[in-house]
């Protein structure tokens, strides 16, 4: 026996006036009138028996059972407008709009535009540099590829790589003033891309911490660091995914063997109604397989052991 549901008019009312405790406001992303979205109301009360919201001056607040109720019918008209576009909007045409770490979307992904634009000549996308969880529910944006603690709530997300940290220098600056140990960092502008805490890391596990101590520039993040590197100006911390081609083109090179897992990782991460949209699903598709075929940058045989994350901004 089919389960009996509310109509479909009142829910929609009640869910508007929830989201914006308001019945104007409701009655305008409607495109009804005030009295129209109360009447529905009033009918949904009714038909359920129960009281769903309360006045408080000039706006409304959701009784516990309006606030039971909310979140069931907030999941289902989600449901049906992901479906919806899922229908309408083709896997392989359009426009995509991603938001990727500055050093990975630079270093890596600009890269290999050319792989996608072969496979998926009909996509047009829009590369967002940055790390900004808030575009992660920007309704501008489809999917990130962002660098974190996979902390983020209410969306879907996959982790998509770990990454190693150790130095880099560019093969000019390390022929005029050589490192041959860790000593010799001393002799060198350390290069931060974020607060101190991977220099920090990777120096604890060289028992070399008094470094710390020595010349350094702060810059915004990887992207910058890696950039100032190449161009002679000090080491930088690299990593296993970004400076894979620097290091394969001779740009940099890694003069220790000695590596530090990352505190964090790379996730690729979406509003979930987004997921299983088809165009999403084909960049995502993509974003996997090229790592799968990614050569691996050659880093360090003698692996230290992860430091425990402390709770600071992202910058990688």
């Amino acid at each position: 026996m089919a389960k009996r549901l509310p109509p479909l008019n009142p829910l929609r009312a009640f869910e508007a006036t929830a989201r914006h405790a308001s019945l104007t406001k409701a009655a305008s992303e409607l495109n009804v009138t005030h009295g129209a979205v109360s009447h529905q109301i009033k009918a949904l009360e009714q038909s359920l028996g129960v009281k769903l919201f309360e006045r408080v001056g000039q706006r409304v607040k959701l009784t516990p059972h309006g606030a039971e109720l909310l979140p069931a019918v907030s999941t289902a008209f989600d449901g049906i407008a992901a479906a919806t576009q899922r229908l309408t909007r083709p896997a392989s045409s359009g426009a995509l709009s991603v938001s990727c770490v500055p050093a990975l979307l630079l270093l890596w992904m600009t890269p290999r535009l050319g792989s996608f634009t072969a496979q998926y000549p009909d996509i047009q996308l829009t590369l967002i540099p940055s790390n900004d969880p808030r575009d992660i529910r920007a309704p501008h944006i489809d999917v990130c590829v962002h660098y974190g603690d996979g902390s983020w709530t209410d969306c879907w997300m996959r982790r998509w790589s770990g990454l190693e940290l150790f130095p880099v220098v560019s093969p000019t600056l390390i022929n005029n003033r050589p490192i041959r140990n860790v000593r010799d960092l001393a002799d060198h502008v350390l290069l931060h891309g974020d607060d101190g805490r991977e220099w920090h890391t990777w120096l604890a596990a060289a028992d070399a911490l008094d470094l710390e101590r020595g010349r350094r520039h702060h810059l915004g993040d990887a992207r910058m660091t890696a950039e100032a590197a190449v161009h002679g100006h000090g080491v930088a911390l690299g990593d296993s995914v970004t400076a894979s081609a620097l290091l394969a083109r001779g740009m940099l090179v890694a003069p220790f063997s000695l590596s530090v897992p990352a505190v964090d990782d790379f996730y690729v991460v979406c509003r979930n109604e987004m997921r299983a949209t088809p165009i999403v699903q084909v960049f995502m598709d993509w974003l996997f397989a090229e790592k799968a075929g990614m050569t691996a940058a050659p880093t360090p045989r003698w692996r230290a052991a992860s430091s425990p994350a402390a709770n600071v901004p992202r910058s990688r």
